[in-house]
């Protein structure tokens, strides 16, 4: 084999081209690549590298991988530091056209094992796709694994050498030296410290001759395991052990496959990869980048495959029926995954550096930015209710303390996240009662409330109990009648329902947005009864009038203001005051001036 071998034949030249590149000078070289520049089309503008030659070329037939299923028949051309792979033209004998080029530094060569009538089949892998080549018979396949080592060897000790001589230092040679004085020959050489160390360290043993080929198997039938042990037992026995050449060689082989066995791991725990099978389908990839020493590497692409995950998970729910439904939902599909991927980052990354956890709290508060966008955009730009957004609030809130079972609070961040759309919330709905009281204030009769039916009546005095007013018995008159106005009753309910949502959604980043809304609210009830009682002129409605300002000033003001204690855990001194501002009306009910 010391000649060009090929089985189409056409391309030997007068003297050959042995597999290391001696034989032929370079005009013979050049002349065999020119021939093959000529015979496949599309392939001129790839192979310009001077220095380039043939070393082999052969007939192949290309099988699917996964199937097995015979795919194309095709011709394999082997340059010093690449192969070229080209497709038959039938209309055109003797000519190719080019399919793809491989260079020979990310090549790994798998023997395929003969599995009848399956045979003679060899694998070429390149990440991250795979090909499977079957020869015409055994001889010709041995070559082609043989050729293509010897050439994958050659290329690596070349590029070996010329690493080493660009990190040389350029200082005078010591030639000249050594010439005129052959003591110092003598001297020199006398030690031969690498041949010394390199008799220390045995790479004759078997496993460590075929380590190279069987970590290209175990990456080729994704045994990464396999690998990564093959990798642990060579670091062990080489640990103390001194680096001569050879065992820099071996090193450097080892190393490039390390290079494909972590891009293929790197492959595995990409997005496209392994989505479905949830946390538990990265374990594999993410232990065996830890034990590679890749960390770091693990958890960063751990992390941005669950927020893939989680993104496709949120973007999947359908929006269909109610809101509180879909949020729902949503808060079980994200917290669901939040809580998932926690606890498989505890099993994958336990008793490795605390910075990965510092990373995964990153990646929470970024996923909970999600989350919230979602639930923000279905709950508050679709303008619900005050009460259901309280509902669907409380729900997330929910969601988001059962992290707590795992040590992780992420209560603080959802407060931070949702407290501008809150606030807008709760500014929108207290418009909304202000502008309804102002109304009804405009109408106002100072007439008593005629509700017709019993029914009514009850109905009446169970809102009114469940509003927090336990004394609603003493302003009901015989038969149907409330000694109260219209305007109050439905002022205290309004008011009593915004405090009890707004309660729902409180956290302390809102206290003075609630408590300051609840004054605007009040105040406009309060310079009402102000108003009407200073320019009432009729006894008897002034009396009247009189009767609501005490319900309001003695029954409701201490409701809300209990009512708001309880919610928030601490008395309110803003409503203290407004409260204690109503006594100026029952002392002097005929000031002129407004206690406003």
């Amino acid at each position: 084999r010391d000649h060009l071998r090929g089985q189409a034949g056409f391309f030997s030249t007068p003297g050959g081209a042995s597999r290391d590149g001696s034989g032929p000078g370079e005009e013979g070289k050049q002349r065999t690549l020119t021939t093959l520049l000529e015979k496949v089309e599309g392939c001129r503008h790839l192979l310009e590298t001077p220095g380039q030659y043939l070393v082999y070329n052969g007939d192949l037939v290309e099988y699917d991988a996964d199937h097995m299923a015979q795919l194309q028949r095709v011709h394999g051309f082997l340059m010093n530091d690449c192969l070229l792979v080209a497709t038959w033209l039938p209309q055109r004998r003797g000519m190719y056209r080019y399919n793809a080029l491989y260079s020979l530094d990310g090549l790994a060569v798998v023997n395929v094992k003969d599995n009848p009538p399956m045979k003679d089949m060899f694998k070429l892998l390149m990440f991250p796709e795979s090909r499977i080549f079957q020869a015409e018979n055994a001889k010709i396949k041995r070559e082609w694994l043989e050729v293509l080592e010897e050439t994958k060897r050659a290329l690596s000790e070349k590029r070996r050498r010329e690493q080493e001589e660009a990190a040389a230092p350029r200082g005078p040679p010591q030639v000249t030296s050594k010439a005129t004085n052959p003591f110092e020959d003598d001297e020199e050489e006398e030690p031969a410290v690498p041949e010394v160390e390199e008799e220390n360290v045995d790479l004759s043993m078997e496993w460590i001759q075929e380590l190279p080929e069987d970590l290209d198997v175990c990456i080729a039938q994704r045994d990464f395991e396999g690998a990564v042990d093959l990798l642990d037992k060579l670091n062990h026995y080489l640990e103390d052990k001194p680096s001569p050449p050879p065992v820099k060689e071996l090193r450097a082989k080892v190393e490039e496959r390390v290079r494909q066995l972590t891009e293929v791991l790197v492959f595995e725990l990409s997005p496209d990869r392994s989505l479905r099978g949830g946390p538990k389908a990265t374990r594999r990839a993410v232990s065996q980048l830890i034990r590679l020493g890749q960390c770091t590497k693990a958890c960063e692409l751990f992390l941005r495959n669950r927020a893939a995950a989680v993104h496709t998970a949120i973007r999947q729910l359908r929006i269909e029926g109610a809101t509180l439904l879909y949020i729902h939902k949503l808060c079980h599909v994200f917290f669901t995954s939040l809580l998932e991927t926690a606890r498989e980052f505890e099993i994958d990354f336990a008793g490795t550096d605390s910075g990965c956890y510092s990373a995964f709290v990153v990646w929470a508060r970024s996923a909970m930015g999600m989350f919230v966008d979602a639930f923000s955009k279905q709950v508050f730009d679709s303008k619900e209710s005050l009460s259901t957004a309280a509902e669907c609030v409380k729900v997330a809130k929910e969601h988001c303390q059962q992290l707590g079972d795992i040590g992780l609070d992420l209560t603080f961040i959802i407060h931070a996240l949702l407290v501008k759309d809150i606030q807008g919330a709760l500014h929108s709905y207290k418009e909304i009662i202000i502008e309804a009281t102002k109304h009804r204030n405009s109408e106002e009769m100072w007439r008593r409330m005629n509700l017709m039916t019993p029914e009514a009546l009850g109905k009446l005095k169970e809102e009114m109990k469940s509003c927090g007013v336990s004394n609603f018995e003493q302003y009901t008159g015989h038969d149907c009648w409330v000694n109260l106005s219209y305007t109050v009753v439905a002022f205290t309910k309004q008011t009593m329902g915004f405090l009890e949502e707004a309660l729902k959604l409180y956290f302390p980043e809102l206290h003075m947005v609630l408590l300051e809304s609840l004054v605007e609210i009040i105040l406009v009830a309060v310079q009402h009864v102000d108003y009407s009682l200073r320019c009432e002129q009729d006894p008897e409605k002034k009396a009247f009038i009189r009767q609501n300002a005490s319900f309001l000033y003695e029954t409701v003001l201490p409701v809300v203001e209990k009512r708001f204690e309880e919610g928030v855990g601490k008395p309110a001194k803003q409503l203290q005051d407004l409260r204690n501002a109503s006594r100026l009306i029952r002392v002097n009910p005929e000031s002129t001036t407004s206690v406003v």
